[in-house]
């Protein structure tokens, strides 16, 4: 029997806290898994959804996990120090301590991610690295399992994580019979990258004409020679001053505004994918899809299913 512990905290994410709870609370794992809820002191704990859980225990249920669970919550604030100290004695203890969205935050507070690579929400990726620096955030993913550590990204790829810790407890059967239970996927392609929204960029101060001439030219095979005989400038001199504004050099840009065009042209249009490479100047098929897996971690057929929901005939 393997007893798992979710740790509520004010404000808790009713839909993370019920990932765990339906993948290891359900009856169908009685003689596999136990299941309870505690919070920093027993009661009522309010969700984000308007309505309130109760949890029945204090933070001493967590000396007796095998599991841990901290769901996402919010505000983003630092848990109460009792519930870090709580957190840490698990961990040291032998307990596998698991987050699911912004419940990376607990975890990093508490000083469990220090030195190792997590993730969260893709919104709160910047927000987490920014507060705690010393832990290597990766917004592109599913989830992080560093063994006795493990954090999901945003929301629903909770379960993912929970699903991939059932395959480790149980074996593959036990986690798909899961999934089948839940109507789920036993496990998804690519990662949180492609559903990181890819807004429009603001035009830079500097080169804004240059970087709305780019972005009307996306199909021809732009060069930085090109951007940088617009803006007026030599190459070398060009290409340093864009990095010192933007943040990146100028063909990463080009790449990214390309990218930001196919996923627009995938979701939006029947174009095939060979028309969408030459429409957003990403060439052959071949390339595009090698441009598109490195950004996105998914195929433009994968992508275009995922948003559409169907393959162009």
């Amino acid at each position: 029997m393997h007893h798992v512990v979710a740790l509520a905290l004010p404000g808790v994410v009713a839909f993370d806290l019920a990932i765990p709870a339906q993948v290891f609370g359900h009856e169908d794992e009685r003689k596999r898994y136990s299941f309870r809820i505690c919070a920093a002191e027993p009661g009522m704990i309010a969700t984000t959804s308007g309505f309130s859980i109760y949890a029945a225990e204090g933070l001493d249920a967590l000396a007796t996990a095998d599991s841990i669970v901290v769901p996402g919550f919010e505000p983003l604030s630092d848990p109460p120090e009792l519930v870090c100290d709580a957190l840490r004695r698990a961990a040291a203890g032998g307990a596998r301590v698991v987050s699911v969205c912004t419940g990376a935050f607990a975890l990093a507070a508490a000083g469990l991610l220090d030195g190792k690579r997590a993730t969260t929400h893709w919104r709160n990726a910047q927000q987490l690295q920014t507060l705690h620096p010393a832990v290597a955030v990766d917004p592109e993913v599913l989830y992080v399992d560093d063994g006795a550590i493990s954090t999901s990204a945003g929301v629903a790829a909770g379960i993912d994580l929970c699903l991939h810790l059932v395959r480790k407890d149980y074996g593959t059967e036990a986690a798909n019979r899961i999934a089948r239970r839940m109507v789920v996927a036993p496990h998804r392609e690519g990662g949180q990258a492609q559903f990181i929204e890819r807004p429009v960029a603001v035009p830079l101060a500097q080169f804004g004409p240059t970087c709305t001439w780019a972005r009307q030219h996306l199909a021809e095979p732009l060069s930085v020679g090109d951007m940088a005989a617009h803006a007026g400038w030599a190459p070398s001199t060009f290409a340093r001053r864009f990095l010192a504004e933007a943040g990146t050099t100028p063909l990463r840009w080009l790449t990214g505004q390309r990218i930001a065009e196919a996923c627009q042209l995938l979701e939006t249009t029947d174009l095939t994918i060979e028309a969408v490479a030459a429409r957003t100047g990403l060439g052959t098929t071949a390339n595009f899809r090698l441009h598109f897996m490195r950004e996105l971690n998914t195929t433009p057929s994968g992508y275009r299913r995922l948003y559409r929901g169907r393959t162009r005939t």
